[in-house]
């Protein structure tokens, strides 16, 4: 199967076999990314692990300021 990368729009082959969780590095950006979805194939970047730009709650009240 084909997919375009959702980073850089290069052309992915991946494996018939693939499953929802597996993830593949885009060849042409480095981009890892995730199978979100088999039927359609859909794949999204992987986000860093404890990482998340809206939340805000490991913060301190002072970091936040």
């Amino acid at each position: 199967m084909a997919v375009v990368c959702p980073e850089c729009d290069n052309p992915i082959d991946i494996d018939n076999e693939v499953d929802t969780g597996e993830t593949v590095q885009c060849e042409e950006c480095g981009t890892e990314l995730e199978v979100v979805s088999v039927d359609p194939l859909e794949l999204a970047p992987v986000e860093e692990a404890g990482y998340d730009d809206e939340d805000l709650s490991h913060l301190t009240e002072e970091e936040e300021e």
